[in-house]
């Protein structure tokens, strides 16, 4: 039997596809808020409110919104967009921006607040048509149907549903990467290769998704590979390519567990996620091992492991390659260095348990086995 499926929203990934951004933006009217990360450089957002401009589009600039920002700043995007009548909103930044861009464009129709879409707030299918624009690759939860927010009043995170035709499109603009010069650039792979593992390893994979998370893995095994180390070295393109393929392959199976703890632990500790993603790589993939041995065997030959004797010495391979992909690149297997005290994520790790993602996790998530799991890495 034949098989059909049509990709939504539109993705433009390459070199220079920035430049598609009036053409696709045009499409909704004629002014255009751009939510634009405070990081980014101002010659760079400019070009942005060029390009627009020259497809006739007026544009408001807000650029606000920092890594340490609270998501009450879609209050502000909300509020700007309002007064200034515009039609859609285009998120151009990482993933902070990504998130708070999202709940703006939801809560913007409604008049409603952050704390009230974070409450629970039911909304309606009318949203402001959103273009994103990031500069980090395509999140695990760029393509789901619903996204992960930090609630500013206790730290916890929370799940939002995101309505079908939210995004008008997402233009990975490889150009745009900066970070994969810099010193994270090897965690940060790591964590998108994380990410894709347990999309893959999911109760919700089929077909369609093993097809497109196991070409991720490959790219990312030849990123890591290829890299040796020397962030400069790193492929643009072929990144915009396995982060695309994650973000769809995640929205057609399922994010994991590791995901969300990921941000719980950042939630509540000075640490950046890739790092909080990296440290629980590891020890969740050793969970990985014993509850998908086929998959894990899978992922082993994907990274180049030798041929094994059967397919639980294959999948038990699988974490060595990932325990010396790490090392070599230096990346850390552990959080200890920031003496994060235990108590202090217990309310956080249990929200992130809560998430209805976890159920559709191969490994049990009981109490019992997150806290071990921290006790690892802590």
């Amino acid at each position: 039997m034949d098989i059909s499926f049509k990709i939504d929203p539109e993705v433009l990934i390459g070199a220079e596809t920035l430049s598609m951004a009036g053409t696709v933006a045009r499409r909704h009217g004629s002014r255009i808020m751009i939510a634009a990360d405070h990081g980014l450089d101002s010659t760079v957002v400019g070009r942005l409110k060029e390009i627009l401009s020259d497809s006739g589009l007026d544009s408001i600039i807000f650029d606000g919104i920092e890594e340490s920002s609270s998501v009450e700043m879609a209050d502000n995007i909300v509020e700007l967009s309002m007064a200034s009548h515009c039609d859609a909103i285009i998120a151009f930044g990482g993933e902070k921006t990504q998130i708070v861009s999202r709940m703006a464009a939801i809560m913007a129709p409604m008049r409603i607040t952050a704390f009230e879409l974070l409450d629970g707030r039911i909304f309606n299918n009318k949203i402001m048509p959103l273009l994103a624009i990031p500069t980090e690759g395509m999140g695990e939860f760029s393509m789901t149907e619903y996204f992960i927010a930090i609630d500013p009043r206790h730290r916890l995170i929370k799940s939002i549903p995101s309505p079908h035709g939210l995004y008008s499109a997402i233009i990975a603009d490889c150009n745009l990467f900066n970070f994969l010069s810099d010193a994270s650039a090897p965690s940060r792979i790591i964590e998108n290769f994380f990410f894709a593992i347990e999309a893959y390893c999911s109760t919700r994979s089929n077909f369609i998704s093993d097809t497109l998370l196991e070409k991720a893995i490959g790219l990312y095994a030849k990123l890591l590979r290829g890299n040796n180390g020397a962030a400069g070295g790193i492929n643009a393109e072929q990144f915009a390519q396995a982060s695309f393929l994650t973000a769809l392959g995640s929205s057609a199976s399922s994010p994991g567990v590791g995901a969300a703890l990921s941000m719980a632990i950042k939630s509540r500790a000075p640490v950046a996620k890739y790092m909080c993603s990296a440290a629980l790589f590891p020890c969740l993939a050793q969970r990985l091992v014993s509850a998908r041995p086929e998959k894990m065997s899978r992922v082993a030959t994907l990274l180049g492991a030798p041929k094994a004797a059967s397919v639980a010495e294959g999948a038990a391979s699988a974490v060595n390659a990932i325990n010396l992909t790490m090392t070599s690149l230096n990346v850390s297997a552990s959080l200890k260095e920031y003496g994060i005290k235990l108590d202090r994520l217990t309310a956080a790790v249990e929200a992130a348990r809560n998430l209805d993602l976890t159920a559709n996790s191969p490994w049990t998530v009981s109490e019992e086995e997150v806290f071990k799991i921290l006790k690892e890495i802590l």
